[in-house]
């Protein structure tokens, strides 16, 4: 098969690799969650986690985008990746909850790691310069992610001097860079097969993490609460991996022209709001967390996860497309579930099964409407 004169890629060994390391680091992350103050995360904790979480996938989604368009599978392209994979090992050493003392190692790496992909942006241009518009575009994402790099710099030498952590402005900069270039980006079509596959790779090795993450409901000795809670998260787990797996087999149309740049960002963030719900479940266990923030936690971590897969509607098939009265429903569905969460927000046993209702409400609606319309 071929796209505007060009074989259409597949997703090689390396790059499951590769995607595998960030999933790690992401996991890794989670530990700035687990300083506690007055039943909850630090504000400074959880602003860290936000950001490193969005950082590290945002490194990601720029990775994903060059190796689509220009990747060739060359020694080059090899060399960039293992650079990559090493400073990306010094990222997850400097997350810890003593962020103070290691954001340094976290950043630099960081700094390098876009460095990195910017150049080979620009080592890529030579090979464009008869196609004006591509080399445009090349040069311009290579722009953004090494404006992004200097400002990670800056940042950290503004804290050297003054204690004051402003993470969050690279991240707010890069995505915001990568939105607003998306409408130029149309000359320049991805091939959406491999995309839509490496997004969907990101989120079965997530849903791995989530599953070793609820292993801790198994442990210890066997009571009807044990088995209850394991049951549960189990059960969500599940619904969540079979829903994405309904919108990625069933309604995704896959054969889209497009620049991949709104679907990226979807699964950047719908990436993030998986690794919050394995937090959350993690939290529904520890007596440490009081329950109304752990119950606000998980409740904005389903919005969130679900938000996002609904968003992926935009890259729907035209017969499976959602219309306003589908979309209504499940709008409707997610307020219901907010609002019972926070009704009993201080029993976990109610929670935790609303929950894997609410989950399975969702799949079933997906599931019946890709049915009904390949039908």
């Amino acid at each position: 098969m071929t796209l505007f004169g060009k074989e259409e890629k597949k997703v090689e060994y390396l790059e499951l690799v590769y995607d595998l390391i960030f999933v790690y680091i992401v996991g890794r992350n989670n530990a700035l969650m687990h300083n506690f103050e007055n039943g909850f995360t630090t504000l400074g904790s959880f602003s860290a986690y936000v950001f490193c979480t969005l950082a590290i996938i945002q490194i990601w989604m720029f990775s994903t985008f060059y190796i689509n368009l220009y990747g060739r599978n060359s020694v080059r392209d090899y060399v960039f990746l293992f650079t990559n994979m090493y400073l990306l090992y010094h990222m997850s050493t400097g997350i810890s909850t003593n962020w103070t003392e290691n954001s340094y190692r976290f950043c630099i790496a960081w700094a390098l790691i876009l460095i990195n992909i910017a150049v080979q942006h620009f080592i890529e241009a030579r090979h464009h310069k008869a196609a004006p518009w591509e080399l445009k575009q090349i040069y311009r994402r290579g722009g953004i992610i090494l404006i992004e790099a200097l400002l990670v710099v800056a940042i950290t030498v503004f804290y050297a001097f003054t204690g004051i952590s402003l993470t969050y402005i690279p991240v707010i900069f890069g995505i915001a860079a990568t939105a607003l270039s998306g409408r130029t980006n149309m000359l320049v079509p991805v091939d959406f097969g491999h995309l839509s596959e490496r997004a969907m790779l990101y989120i079965v090795f997530t849903f791995g993490e989530m599953i070793i993450v609820i292993s801790s409901y198994f442990d210890g000795k066997i009571t009807p609460n044990s088995l209850y809670f394991s049951l549960m998260a189990f059960l969500i787990v599940v619904g969540l991996l079979l829903s994405y797996g309904v919108l990625y087999n069933r309604i995704i149309d896959r054969d889209k022209t497009t620049n991949g740049t709104l679907y990226m960002l979807i699964h950047v963030f719908l990436i993030f709001a998986l690794n919050n719900i394995s937090v959350a479940l993690e939290f529904m266990r520890d007596e440490e967390v009081a329950n109304f923030p752990k119950t606000l936690f998980l409740t904005g971590s389903f919005v969130l996860c679900f938000t996002f897969m609904f968003l992926l509607g935009f890259y729907a098939k035209k017969r499976c497309g959602f219309n306003r009265k589908f979309a209504l429903v499940l709008t409707g569905m997610m307020i219901s579930f907010a609002a019972l969460m926070l009704i009993f927000r201080e029993n976990m046993y109610v929670n935790i099964a609303i929950s894997a209702t609410y989950v399975f409400g969702v799949f079933a609606m997906l599931y019946y409407r890709g049915k009904r319309m390949e039908a």
